[in-house]
């Protein structure tokens, strides 16, 4: 198990997140992360730091594993363990899912690291539900 125990540091670049609204249907997509590398064990503490509280604990994390770098079963974020799934399913190669037990599970499309801020912007307003 990998131990994360420390927030992001002030001097980190800011997380580049964007959820769609709140509302009563679902969604298939639930907003749009656009991380700085695929080295989930980095990027993935700063993305749970930045969620919204209400969405409680976030206990099990899947994603692509031909595109992340390989990463343990499990690993320690801020005192609480999150389990890491891997798939290899072609519907989840641009997404992460959060499952949050009693809460619900958010589906975030994400944004290639290397994407360039022109070509990044349109797909996170386009998954968040906002207008450019």
């Amino acid at each position: 198990m990998t131990t994360a125990l420390q927030p992001p540091l002030p001097s980190h670049p800011v997380l580049r997140l964007r959820l769609a609204p709140h509302g009563g249907m679902p969604r298939p997509i639930d907003g749009a992360w656009w991380p700085r590398s695929y080295d989930l064990l980095a990027e993935l503490p700063r993305l749970l730091a930045g969620l919204p509280r209400a969405w409680g604990h976030i206990s099990s994390v899947t994603v692509n594993g031909a595109v992340w770098s390989a990463t343990p079963g499990r690993m320690l974020v801020v005192n609480q363990v999150v389990r890491l799934r891997r798939t290899l399913a072609a519907s989840a190669q641009h997404t992460v899912v959060l499952i949050a037990p009693g809460r619900g599970r958010w589906d975030l499309l994400v944004v290639p690291p290397e994407t360039t801020e022109e070509a990044a912007e349109p797909l996170m307003a386009a998954a968040s539900g906002s207008h450019v």
